[in-house]
């Protein structure tokens, strides 16, 4: 017989998921709009007022190039303020749960997070990133591969003495946008280098929705069988083809338990024009049309894995509202479906029923809840040429 048990075809699927919150940085980079650094620090506090305990929310990379994050100091300075402290007190949220990211690409953005740090406003992390695919790493960090990673080896070293922690991100995994086919065995290779030069714990990233569930699944089975504390792991899936939930349904079956996502959906290149004036970025977009790119969509994968029954720590309701206020916002229509159809409601949507069946049922002598007529056997009598 088939086994009908979920968690038993699955048994590595986690009871519990962590959600990470990457709105303000990954999301907002992409936006061709300035994002006040209210706005910003409002979408990161409530965000934790939801239930969010790892959250991304600046780029300590050159403003010139991303102008979006020129106020990087200014919101981690809320962020750290004895206001938001209080805050979370009173909300019973404990501060020291919440830990901040800092996005650092180069050696001179981990320098400016650690004097920061001294400072009382920096980070609790940095990250760093490399491609399995070296144009697509050259097109965003502007060197080579090995340079990097003699770079990154130096970086964890400074942020291990200075108390920070450095999570690695491996790029380019399931595909690259420049260059194409890319090989699995790299990004675990790449994963192990990671780890071997201090990183504290690694992001998996799909970074332009190449990824497919059935090699999402072999990649990290791959990862769990040679690195199997799934603390250390986490996956980073874009949004570019409509299947990004498959991707996470996959990775769950796989036995992640560490995911990302924002608010809308919102993310990619960071943009190369803000407001009224083409700006550096990162150069040319790499993909046809910007409303079709992203991230997985946090609304959406809230409601997919609290319906699954995961558990995962969030108010869902506060963030489909916090979705709807986004898309005021950004000024536009975003991504998710569910902050317009909802949840599922398992008591139903009654104010939709058609009148009078009760009086239906009762004109021809049904009991309520009769589902059958009354002189039918209890239960179907198949057909032999049916059966199996």
């Amino acid at each position: 017989m088939t086994e009908y048990d979920y968690w038993k075809i699955f048994p590595r699927m986690p009871r519990q998921v962590s959600i990470g919150d990457i709105t303000v940085r990954d999301g907002f980079q992409h936006l061709e709009k300035f994002i006040s650094t209210r706005a910003k620090v409002f979408y990161a506090q409530e965000m934790i007022y939801a239930g969010c305990r790892d959250i991304e929310v600046t780029n300590f990379g050159n403003p010139y190039l991303m102008p979006q994050f020129a106020d990087a100091e200014e919101v981690l300075r809320a962020l750290r303020s004895d206001r938001f402290r209080n805050s979370c007190a009173k909300r019973g949220i404990d501060y020291d749960e919440i830990r901040i990211t800092a996005v650092t690409i180069r050696e001179g953005a981990v320098d400016r997070a650690i004097a920061l740090k001294k400072q009382g406003i920096g980070p609790d992390r940095c990250l760093m990133m490399v491609s399995t695919e070296e144009e697509h790493h050259f097109a965003n960090s502007g060197t080579t591969l090995p340079d990097y990673w003699r770079e990154a080896e130096r970086c964890c070293r400074k942020c291990a003495d200075a108390g920070l922690k450095m999570c690695g991100t491996v790029s380019t995994i399931w595909g690259s946008p420049i260059a194409g086919a890319t090989d699995l065995k790299d990004a675990v290779e790449f994963t192990k280098r990671w780890l071997e030069i201090g990183a504290t714990d690694i992001e998996h990233a799909d970074h332009d929705g190449s990824a497919s569930a059935p090699e999402v699944y072999r990649y990290f089975s791959m990862i769990l069988d040679a690195i199997p504390d799934t603390r250390l792991h986490i996956a980073h899936f874009h949004e570019t083809k409509r299947v990004a939930s498959a991707s996470v349904l996959a990775a769950l079956h796989a036995g992640i338990t560490q995911f990302e996502a924002t608010l809308g959906g919102l993310g990619g290149q960071p943009a190369n024009f803000l407001d009224d004036c083409p700006v550096p970025g990162t150069g040319d977009y790499y993909y046809k049309d910007p409303r079709y790119v992203g991230l997985v969509c946090l609304e959406d994968l809230l409601v997919q894995i609290d319906e699954m029954g995961i558990a995962h720590g969030y108010d869902v309701d506060r963030v489909l509202w916090l979705g709807r206020q986004l898309e005021r916002t950004a000024g536009k229509r975003l991504r998710s479906e569910a902050v317009i159809n909802g949840r599922t409601l398992k008591g139903g949507h009654m104010e939709f029923a058609r009148p009078g069946l009760k009086k239906v049922k009762a004109k021809l002598g049904e009991a309520a809840g009769q589902k059958l007529p009354a002189d039918w056997k209890s239960l179907a009598e198949l057909p032999e040429r049916f059966r199996p």
